[in-house]
Parts: structure tokens; C-alpha cells; sequence
């Protein structure tokens, strides 16, 4: 790959570095904070060279893969070598965007440049404790305790972390923030707390604020707001120790009285309840997260599950869901590509298939996922298969990880615990019946790219030929079509449900695109199941997330099993208020068995009912 043409192309398709407000990246992802997402060229970032993918969810993930480290240097020279975003911190995004959306991008910005520090001291505690069991250290002498409290600092220093990065994130003085911060864990206020201290008359709690995550966020949040009155309000002249000397005077003492004490309660209970939750259906919640960790992955939801597992591993020091979790969906992914690379005859197929197998292998799975994966629902539906039969396992035997790392080949030690000396062969067990299902699986299900192909065009072409035509699907709304991949939803966008069309509505009101019968209708009703006379399943879904309106604006005119001509008014709906509700009201129709047909989306700007969209094809049994 040549790393700076493609910063380069990707620089410019995301509409040059006077549109970026913050840069950084992940494990496999460029993780853009744009000031107007509207002109990033998402069509042609899918296909810079060196890009796999491209997701807009709040920010624009550029997903790269293995190479992401070379192409984000490559960036950060073009843009001046700050990391951190180009135009400092006047550069913020123009547009309003939702809370769900601000919050997410608040929680993954403060945690996930927490978990290399976290990973790597934790691989080390693994490996001493290995080096321990096999005789090669002795764990109570001082090499080792030192070489071990070297391992735990990560951990025990988390809340000063957590206020560097919850600083950078608010873009406020890190190093003040880390200072208000530290007050809580310094030796003498420990000791003070412990023996009892008062504050202005008022009684302290006596919490130890090490490990702790949520004390330290509400503090630099607290802390943010302080440095920008102040800064407000100072004369210049003594603005350098002024501001300074005032926001920690404020934030430490409500810190200590209030924000403090409310953290560590929601800490805790927040440790609790997920706790309870795995007690009672524990082998089933693991199993289920690894067989929907694809999609979860895909979308980058499963960033989501960082604060739980940093927060889990700071009050327990293991966790028994996600962790384990991705092992078995890790592995499987992995099975999954090289049983694609030992049936493929497509020799680009066969080395993307290997190389993303070896990248799984080790935890990262996103070149699998978008580079195999996502390709062919089959493959897709091994990868499910073998992890959530792996998750039955790692959850029945109850296996514990102790290190927060992506789990594979090279991080096995993360399952290594003296106080369970089986977690770890549970472990290599769970590896391996993830690994070899998702392989079989995989290999029985999977279908060669370049047969397939050739299958469908003889399909096509036998089918066309004895019925004479196609299948058309008219418009179901009148509106503005855009494309499926712009969809702010990224199940539908990524086209895990299927191929299909994508129109933000004028009126409000779906009509049948075609001839057929209605299969399903959501409770909700703002979404419904259509099958033609061919057998063509077709879903239709209005707005994005309207399901939590709990029926509210719809008004459904028929029911499941109605048949119904193609011009005939299926649904109602209040566009206004369900804008005016928050909600994006873009109307889906998808073709949700997308495998058995061709499928030709055709593109327009304003569309009506009169329109034809998609052209669909069967291929035969």
C-alpha cells in the first residue's frame, strides 16, 4: 500500500483539513470528527485504495485495518503533525447533532485511548503470573512484585488517565485537570478519608478513589466548565495562575463533598447490576453478544462495552461477558476466513481471506468482517454460528478475562488466573470450538465468488428467457432518494439487511411498490413485511430508530396476510411530528433475501410514485 497517496486521497475526500475538527485512530479505523459531514465524498473514500470501508455515525470511521497506524502518521504530517485535530479548537462541527450521537462520541473519545496503557500492563501481570507457574519466577520476590506493581499502575492510576483523556476530549488544560484529579488519590488525603475528615464542617466519605473511573469523569467535567468561566472572566495579565488556582480551588472541594461520592455510587451500581444480570442468564447473554458481535462491529457499537469492561476491570479486576464474548466471535471470524481461502478459486478473494483470517487470528476482525464477511451472507452466517456455539461454551464454564485486550492467539495469557487454574484450558477450549464450527460452517455454507457469479449470469439469463422480464419496483413514498450507504443507520447502510432504496419522504404515506402480500406487521407500525408473487421479501421500514415511538404517528391500513396491488396505500404517517420528534424519517425498502436475486437500483434525485427504483431478477433454485 502506499500510504501517503492514500492519506492523501482520503484527506481530500473527507473534504480537505480545513473540515476536520478532531483526528485520531483505533485499532483499525480513522476516526474523523468533521465540521460538515455533508462534504465528505463517501463514495469515493470506499474506494481510495487501502480503504475496506466507510462509516458515518457520528464521526466518519474510516476503516483501514492493519496498516491504519502508517496511513494516520502519513495524515497527521499532511495536516501539520498534530494529532489531536488541525485547527485547534475553534474547528467544531457546524452541524446539530443528536444527544445519543454526542454521547457516544463522548464515551468512545474518553475510553479507547485508555486501553493500550490497560492492555499492556495487564498482558504483563498474565505473563509474570505464566513465568510464576512454570518455575522461571518467583513470585515473592522483589523482581516480581516490582515487575507486577509495574503491570497494576495502568489500573491503579486509572482516574488520572480517565482526566487526561476526558481533558483532551473537552479540549481543557490536561495537566490541570490531572492535578485536580490526583488530589483524590494522593497519599495524605487516602489516609485522611480513611480515618475520617470533614470539609467545611461537612463529613467526607471514605472512598478510595483509585481504579475508579466515574469520580474522575464528573470531576474534568466539572473542572472544564470552571476553566472556561474563569478564562472568561480573568484579566489576562493574571489569567496564567489565576484560572488555574480557582478551578481547582472549586472542583477538588465539590469533588470531595458531592461528585466524588456520586460517582463511586453509580460506579458501583453500575458493576452491580451487570453482575445480577450475569448471574441469572450468564451463558445465554454470552452466547447471544458473540453471535451479534458482527454487527455490533460493523456499526462500532461494540465500542459501547469499553466503559463497562474498563469499569468492571477496575472494581474486580476480571470480566466474564464481553471479553470472553469476543474470543469466541474473534476466533470464529477467523475460521471463517481461511475456510473461504481454502474453498475460493478467486486468487484476490483467497489473499484478502488469508490475510484477514491472521488478523483475526490475533483480535482484530475488521478486515475480516468488511473484506469477507459482509460479502456473502453465508460466510456471514457461519461466523454467527460458530461464535454463538463457542459463547454456549465460554459461557457455561463461566470464563474470566483479567486483561482488557482484544482477545486471540497472542493475548491467550489474559485467561490465566491462580485462583482458577482451569479458566485458562476453558480458554483454549472455547478458542478452539470457536475456530473449527465457524470453519465448517463457513466451508459448507460458503459459495465461490467467481462460480456464483457465473451461476447467476446462466440463472438470469434461463430465467429471463422463460418468463420474458423482470420484476419493478415502483417508488413507495414521494420524496428525495439518496443512497442506502448514506443512511444514518449503519445495519442498513453497511446492507447487512439487504439491498434496497433509501427516500426521505414529502407526504406521509407508503404505498405497495409492486403486487404481493403482506407478511408482517410491527407491532409498532412503523414498519412492515411485503412478499411478491416471485418470492421476493421485501421489508419496509419508516424512520430511523421510530420504533421507540411505540406506534405513535402511525396508522397502518393493512394487516398481515392482506394482499395488495402495487399503488395501494399501506401505512399513514405524521411526517411532521415525527421530525419534530427527533427522529430521521428516511423510508426504507430492502430486499432482505437479496442472495436469490440481481438486484439494479436505479438513481434519482426527486422521486415519485411513478418511478421505478429496482429492477429484480430470481436466479433460480
Amino acid at each position: 500500500m502506499n500510504y501517503t497517496q492514500t492519506a492523501r486521497d482520503v484527506l481530500q475526500h473527507v473534504g480537505g483539513k480545513e473540515n476536520i475538527a478532531h483526528l485520531e485512530h483505533c485499532s483499525t479505523r480513522l476516526r474523523f470528527t468533521l465540521i460538515d459531514q455533508n462534504k465528505a465524498d463517501v463514495p469515493a473514500l470506499e474506494k481510495t485504495p487501502g480503504v475496506i470501508a466507510v462509516r458515518m455515525s457520528g464521526q466518519c470511521q474510516v476503516v483501514i485495518g492493519n496498516d491504519v497506524i502508517e496511513v494516520y502518521e502519513k495524515l497527521t504530517g499532511l495536516l501539520g503533525g498534530s494529532p489531536a485535530g488541525q485547527n485547534g479548537s475553534s474547528n467544531q462541527p457546524k452541524e446539530k447533532r443528536k444527544a445519543g450521537t454526542v454521547l457516544l462520541d463522548f464515551i468512545v473519545g474518553v475510553f479507547q485511548p485508555l486501553v493500550p496503557a490497560i492492555a499492556g500492563g495487564g498482558i504483563l501481570k498474565s505473563f509474570l503470573l505464566l513465568f510464576s507457574l512454570f518455575g522461571l519466577m518467583d513470585a515473592k520476590g522483589q523482581t516480581y512484585q516490582i515487575l507486577n506493581m509495574v503491570g497494576d499502575a495502568p489500573l491503579y492510576f486509572l482516574p488520572l488517565l480517565v482526566a487526561v483523556t476526558t481533558a483532551n476530549k473537552l479540549k481543557v488544560n490536561p495537566l490541570v485537570a490531572l492535578s485536580a484529579v490526583g488530589a483524590l488519590i494522593l497519599p495524605n488525603m487516602t489516609a485522611m478519608l480513611t480515618e475520617g475528615a470533614q470539609l467545611f464542617s461537612f463529613d467526607l466519605k471514605n472512598i478510595a478513589y483509585a481504579y475508579q473511573v466515574f469520580p474522575a469523569i464528573l470531576s474534568v467535567l466539572l473542572y472544564a466548565q470552571m476553566e472556561k468561566w474563569f478564562t472568561r472572566i480573568s484579566p489576562k495579565p493574571i489569567r496564567i495562575f489565576f484560572v488555574p488556582m480557582m478551578s481547582l480551588v472549586i472542583t477538588v472541594p465539590i469533588t470531595l463533598l458531592l461528585l466524588g461520592p456520586i460517582g463511586f455510587t453509580a460506579g458501583q451500581g453500575f458493576t452491580a447490576l451487570i453482575l445480577a444480570m450475569f448471574d441469572k442468564v450468564g451463558w445465554v447473554a454470552v452466547a447471544i453478544l458473540a453471535a451479534v458481535l458482527p454487527f455490533m462491529v460493523a456499526s462500532g457499537m461494540h465500542k459501547a462495552m469499553v466503559p463497562y469492561a474498563v469499569t468492571t476491570m477496575g472494581n474486580l479486576g476480571k470480566e466474564a461477558l464481553y471479553l470472553p464474548a469476543s474470543l469466541a466471535h474473534n476466533l470464529a471470524e477467523s475460521g471463517a476466513c481461511f475456510a473461504i481461502a481454502l474453498r475460493t478459486k478467486d486468487k484476490v478473494l483467497r489473499s484478502t481471506a488469508i490475510s484477514a483470517g491472521i488478523s483475526a487470528l490475533f483480535g482484530i476482525t475488521e478486515p475480516a468482517l468488511y473484506g469477507v464477511t459482509l460479502q456473502n451472507k453465508r460466510v456471514l452466517g457461519g461466523v454467527m454460528i460458530g461464535s454463538f456455539i463457542g459463547g454456549i461454551f465460554i459461557g457455561l464454564v463461566g470464563l474470566q478475562a483479567f486483561v482488557l485486550v482484544g482477545p486471540g492467539l497472542a493475548s491467550m495469557s489474559m485467561f490465566i488466573s491462580d485462583e482458577l487454574p482451569r479458566n485458562f484450558m476453558f480458554a483454549v477450549i472455547g478458542f478452539a470450538i470457536s475456530f473449527v464450527v465457524a470453519f465448517a460452517a463457513a466451508f459448507i455454507l460458503g459459495k465461490d465468488r467467481k462460480t456464483e457469479e457465473k451461476k447467476k449470469e446462466a440463472e438470469r439469463g434461463a430465467f429471463v428467457e422463460k418468463l420474458g422480464g423482470d420484476e419493478t419496483f415502483k417508488s413507495p413514498v414521494t420524496g428525495q432518494m439518496i443512497s442506502l450507504s448514506d443512511v444514518e443507520d449503519d445495519i442498513f447502510s453497511s446492507k447487512v439487511m439487504g439491498e434496497g432504496i433509501a427516500i426521505i419522504p414529502l407526504k406521509g404515506e407508503l404505498y405497495a411498490p409492486i403486487d404481493g402480500e403482506i407478511s408482517l406487521l410491527f407491532e409498532t407500525n412503523h414498519a412492515l413485511g411485503m412478499k411478491t408473487a416471485n418470492g421476493v421479501e421485501v421489508l419496509f421500514h419508516i424512520g430511523i430508530d421510530t420504533v421507540q415511538l411505540e406506534g405513535k404517528f402511525f396508522k397502518p391500513l393493512v394487516q398481515a396476510g392482506d394482499k395488495v396491488k402495487a399503488g395501494d396505500l399501506l401505512i399513514q404517517f405524521d411526517l411532521e411530528k415525527i421530525k419534530e420528534a427527533g427522529y430521521d424519517p428516511v423510508t426504507l425498502a430492502v430486499i432482505t433475501n437479496t442472495d436469490q436475486y440481481d438486484i439494479k437500483v436505479t438513481q434519482l434525485k426527486e422521486v415519485n410514485r411513478q418511478d421505478t427504483l429496482m429492477v429484480v431478477t430470481q436466479l433460480g433454485g
